[in-house]
């Protein structure tokens, strides 16, 4: 009898303790998104809103609209369905693409598929979620033009402040006629880890293109190994850039045409300017000012974007090297360009495209590149003696000169 006294308590109390643990769960599972979203909010470039929220111990639902900060070029609806479990919440449901300032469906209207399904699964115990979606294939055709595509998948992963995605899109091909490209397949990989708000962040991308043929009539060009990184970071100091391609080999007529790999770095965008130009644009946008005309903006962001500038910024090119056996060209290049960020009350974001203006900017920057084995035909072409091996590129308030000449009409 005291045995069978004590079971009815003991399971009184795993059953409170069940419950209790799926509130939590619950509970964690919607803290984690509402602070995602609000981090992926913070870097300012996209506007995101959940709406239609219903939240319960055992199931919640609800849909996120994600769009650009500023315009209606594009609009991503998610829904979604989360099923809470005691150690773990799974979730599934569409992703639906609007694209034009009338909202078209991408998938439905435009496209004659459905949308595709999404699938994840929150961990609550560590705090990280997995999940991805499946691309179906497509084609469409109009009149002579038609766009086949094999479909693709993306996976992502992480938790909070470091996410990660991997897709794996199959071959595409674009005909017109004729005329005939094809691209594929393409891997994509990136990373994304932040501090809170998006304060300091480090954003990596990744493309990897396996083939890429054009071809019309009376010329192919097939390349193949091409290579796209990028890596942008902002800490206390700067916002720098920099970014990687290699060109892999690009044969026509059996034989390589051209190979290469070009590194360039951007550096010292000043940190906080960027930070309170993010904030500016938040705050226009909050504010109920989506439709603001170009101009209008750029008037609003100017004091901001040009203090961007004020640590002086930098372009290294780091390496460009391209080989080309076939017309037995080659090109080594390296050097700096830089702007001059004093009496940055002088310049002006407004009617750069009247040349005065233009001008003024472009007396702002100095810089000097160098061209290693020069190829006689780019020294006949300069008007240079054609046993020059080196060209020394120099940029001084805008003005350039080659080998301590002036930079000659370069079309004639």
């Amino acid at each position: 009898m005291r045995k069978e006294r004590l079971i009815v308590p003991l399971l009184v109390v795993l059953l409170l303790a069940w419950l209790s643990a799926q509130a939590v769960s619950s509970w964690l599972f919607e803290r984690e998104m509402a602070r995602t979203l609000a981090d992926l909010e913070a870097r300012g470039e996209i506007d995101i809103e959940r709406v239609e929220v219903e939240q319960g111990w055992w199931s919640s639902s609800g849909r996120i609209y994600v769009a650009p900060l500023f315009g209606h070029l594009w609009q991503l609806e998610l829904t979604y369905r989360a099923r809470h479990g005691v150690l773990s919440t799974h979730l599934d449901g569409e992703a639906m693409l609007r694209h034009g300032p009338n909202a078209v469906h991408l998938f439905g209207d435009s496209l004659a598929t459905s949308p595709p399904l999404w699938e994840a699964s929150y961990h609550s115990l560590t705090g990280t979620l997995e999940g991805g979606l499946q691309l179906a294939p497509l084609r469409i055709t109009q009149q002579e033009r038609e766009l086949v595509f094999g479909g693709g998948r993306l996976r992502f992963s992480g938790e909070q402040g470091n996410w990660r995605m991997r897709a794996h899109l199959d071959s595409w091909s674009l005909s017109d006629g004729a005329a005939r490209l094809e691209v594929g397949p393409a891997i994509i990989n990136s990373q994304y880890a932040y501090t809170e708000d998006a304060h300091s962040f480090t954003q990596e991308d990744r493309l990897q293109i396996e083939s890429l043929v054009w071809h019309q009539p009376q010329l192919r060009l097939d390349a193949n190994g091409i290579r796209l990184s990028n890596r942008t970071s902002l800490d206390e100091q700067e916002l720098r850039m920099q970014l990687a391609l290699d060109l892999g080999e690009i044969h026509t007529a059996e034989q390589v045409l051209l190979t290469g790999q070009v590194d360039v770095e951007l550096s010292r965008f000043n940190a906080d300017a960027i930070r309170s130009s993010m904030l500016r644009l938040r705050k226009l946008a909050a504010s109920g000012h989506h439709g603001m005309k170009q101009k209008a903006l750029l008037s609003e962001l100017e004091p901001y974007l040009l203090a961007v500038l004020q640590d002086s910024p930098r372009l290294d090119l780091q390496r460009l090297e391209l080989d080309s056996p076939m017309l037995g060209l080659s090109a080594r290049v390296d050097g700096s360009l830089f702007f001059d960020g004093r009496r940055l009350e002088e310049l002006s974001l407004l009617g750069l495209d009247e040349p005065t203006v233009k001008a003024r900017w472009r007396r702002r920057l100095d810089g000097d590149f160098t061209w290693y084995e020069l190829p006689t035909v780019v020294a006949l072409w300069l008007g240079l003696p054609l046993d020059t091996r080196t060209l020394e590129i120099d940029i001084g308030r805008g003005q350039v000169r080659v080998n301590s000449r002036p930079l000659p009409p370069l079309w004639r």
